[in-house]
């Protein structure tokens, strides 16, 4: 794989892999921090936060959208990650003033739900505004893989260092690894104007400019476009099936460690092997299968992955079994599920890849974890526990397969009506 990249690459790449490791090392420290303080808050308010989130996710995406319009993409995407950072300076002074605090604890939980969505959100809409769908095939998975060694180094410092430094201590980690993130990603946004010039396969878009239209036109493309709406409904339903299985995992945790600090250590401990896995995969195997089997492969292999462990969890229910389930959903996720759906982003119009993005990776997203959590909720007060959580969990992950075979079928016809075109921006308006 590595033979595959092309001198006009390198740069771009290495800066890329670079600010990806970078910013899951901090999202792996301030995501601990979260489970830990969701475990003082319990499940039986969970679906509170999930609303708070949704309500927050709801008000941002307008105003990153707007801010998007009105201010030059070069300057924002690096100014996004130095205001989050100022957030989690905000937040270790009051974590440190008030650890107990369930007040403190809901506002930050609602914070990075919302936050860690738009931090992936716009480092991967940077990405696809960079590299074409024929580059993105072969150099996606490594970028990602980059990510995951970063997020290899947030659990292990996490499970260090929480004992000595505490929760505030960790967000100040995350914060200084957040404004090494905001240095990368400005030089990348100059890399990618060498870039388009050195490499004619590269996306010619620029960032010296905001974009047109108004701050709800990412909302309209999921009513225009059929592709667009593909998109949406596969991470709607990957969203319900990572809340189903958040709740198990917040329940247990919670039973099994009483202790805070043993929480955040168990929490870890299961993001180190997820992106131990998720990193070999990414780094060996998932550029291949991509370039042999295609998008559509990518895209269902995740949901296939997740019936056959909610059947496991069934048969054999308990600690071990959930964390393998995680292990196995997260793999799936992390490794497979996400670099295959970026890649379906390179063949739509530069707007789409800002605006409609980001509404998929956070409205939507959200969305489907506050109507799972909801439903959750439901079925304990008709008093239907496990066993129809494992039936619900089976059900959407058969119908996210569905759809990942017609998002990535629509893919294909897309990228096959690029190559009649120098760029997607020159494309008609996609109605696929």
């Amino acid at each position: 794989m590595f033979t595959s990249i092309h001198p006009t690459e390198r740069r771009a790449l290495v800066l890329a892999c670079l600010c990806n490791g970078a910013l899951f090392a901090s999202f792996y420290i301030l995501r601990p921090v979260r489970d830990t303080l969701a475990t003082l808050i319990g499940t039986v308010r969970l679906q509170d936060l999930f609303a708070g989130t949704f309500v927050g996710t709801l008000i941002a995406s307008p105003i990153y959208a707007a801010l998007a319009s009105r201010i030059r993409l070069e300057r924002l995407l690096p100014g996004v990650f130095v205001f989050w950072l100022l957030n989690a300076l905000a937040f270790a002074g009051l974590l440190q003033h008030a650890p107990d605090n369930r007040w403190i604890a809901g506002t930050y939980f609602i914070w990075f739900s919302v936050v860690n969505l738009y931090m992936v959100s716009v480092f991967w809409s940077l990405m696809v505004d960079v590299f074409s769908a024929s580059q993105a095939t072969r150099l996606f998975p490594l970028i990602a893989g980059a990510g995951e060694i970063g997020a290899i180094a947030g659990p292990l410092l996490t499970h260090a260092l929480v004992g000595r430094l505490g929760l505030p201590g960790l967000l100040l980690l995350a914060a200084a690894g957040l404004l090494l993130v905001s240095m990368l990603v400005q030089w990348l946004v100059g890399a990618k104007r060498q870039f388009g010039a050195d490499d004619e396969h590269a996306q010619q878009s620029t960032l010296d400019h905001g974009l047109s239209g108004h701050p709800f036109e990412g909302f309209g493309e999921l009513l225009a476009s059929a592709y667009v709406r593909r998109q949406a409904g596969f991470v709607l339903l990957m969203s319900w099936v990572n809340t189903l299985a958040y709740f198990f995992q917040t329940d247990l945790i919670a039973r099994s460690f009483p202790a805070m600090a043993n929480r955040a250590q168990a929490i870890a401990d299961i993001d180190l092997v997820v992106n131990v896995l998720s990193a070999v995969i990414l780094l060996l195997g998932l550029g291949r299968l991509l370039q042999r089997f295609g998008v559509t492969a990518g895209l269902i292999l995740n949901p296939l992955i997740m019936i056959v462990a909610l059947i496991g969890l069934w048969l054999a229910p308990g600690v071990r079994v959930l964390q393998a389930l995680q292990v196995a959903r997260r793999v799936g996720q992390y490794a497979i599920a996400r670099p295959s759906r970026e890649i379906c982003f390179t063949v739509v119009p530069q707007r789409s890849r800002y605006k409609a993005k980001n509404v998929i990776d956070t409205v939507v997203y959200r969305f489907g974890d506050l109507s799972s959590a909801w439903l959750q909720s439901g079925l304990r007060l008709l008093g239907l526990g496990f066993g129809s959580a494992i039936a619900l969990g089976l059900g959407v992950s058969v119908a996210w397969a569905l759809v990942g075979v017609l998002l990535g079928r629509s893919y294909e016809r897309l990228r096959a009506r690029e190559q009649r075109y120098e760029q997607p921006q020159d494309l008609p308006a996609v109605r696929e």
